[in-house]
């Protein structure tokens, strides 16, 4: 588990604290994100932390092999994500002035930043809402079973399009063609 002391930090002599690392995830992660991720490799974390009353603010960069379920058909999509993220660590509950001015302020408890929480959580944030395999992207394939199939936006609007509404079907018998005033 991925984790670091606020008062390290706060303390610290140096302007910022390097992190540099390998993160290996837990169990639990794949649990709640198992239908987001089936699965996550050689996730790389760099990243800078450094205090600035009354934060400690890290600005972190990851790399990760992944693998996810595909938005159409749920076939497994290998793909690369890289991605950056910024958090502020407080060790005590915020002032509704640091609320407004800071975007992002997680509350820490016993002086522990939980790094592997933030970067899993930014994981699952960072996938892309579509994700196709390669044959789903090149043929625009869709899933399709016994008396149902998945159709694109297009599609469909195409076939609502040349619909005929019932209650004005009746209408056009009103206005010959042939009157064209």
């Amino acid at each position: 588990m991925l984790t670091i002391n606020f008062s390290q930090i706060k303390k610290s002599k140096e302007p910022l604290t390097e992190i540099s690392t390998e993160l290996k995830t837990r169990p639990e992660f794949f649990e709640r994100a198992k239908e987001l991720l089936l699965d996550a490799n050689n996730i790389q974390v760099k990243g800078q932390m450094f205090y600035q009353e009354p934060f400690v603010t890290g600005n972190f960069q990851v790399e990760a092999d992944i693998v996810a379920p595909s938005s159409r058909s749920l076939a497994p999509v290998p793909m690369h994500l890289s991605f950056s993220f910024t958090e502020n660590y407080l060790d005590r509950e915020p002032t509704n002035e640091e609320k407004e001015e800071v975007d992002m302020i997680v509350p820490i408890e016993k002086d522990i930043i939980d790094l592997q929480t933030a970067v899993e959580d930014n994981l699952l944030l960072s996938l892309p809402t579509t994700i196709l395999t390669k044959d789903e992207e090149e043929n625009n394939e869709f899933p399709q079973g016994t008396g149902w199939e998945v159709v694109s936006e297009e599609s469909l609007e195409e076939q609502n399009d040349e619909k005929i509404n019932p209650a004005f079907a009746k209408l056009k018998d009103l206005f010959p063609e042939d009157d064209k005033n």
